[in-house]
């Protein structure tokens, strides 16, 4: 819930800087309807950036690695109950 809020907080910031540009007319109308698409990119790279930033932190569970590898032993050993050869073992 808190990304749609800062999401929404940044559409209304650039809006209002957009219409402010247009009012003012600081930057010549005919840039000015480029402004929109310059924010669509700015915002995929924003969230490249972040889906990037995610997985270089992504946590490594060392307490789950080994629930798994038990797990793992468990089902080799219950194959091998039932005459099924799984792995190098």
């Amino acid at each position: 819930m808190k990304h749609i809020l800062k999401i929404i907080a940044l559409l209304v910031a650039i809006s209002a800087i957009w219409v402010g540009l247009l009012e003012t007319s600081l930057i010549p109308h005919s840039h000015t309807w480029l402004l929109p698409i310059y924010f669509v990119v700015a915002l995929g790279c924003y969230g490249l950036l972040m889906v990037g930033i995610g997985l270089m932190r992504f946590p490594t569970c060392p307490q789950e690695a080994i629930l798994l590898q038990k797990d793992i032993s468990e089902a080799r050993e219950f194959l091998m109950q039932r005459g099924v050869h799984v792995g190098p073992d």
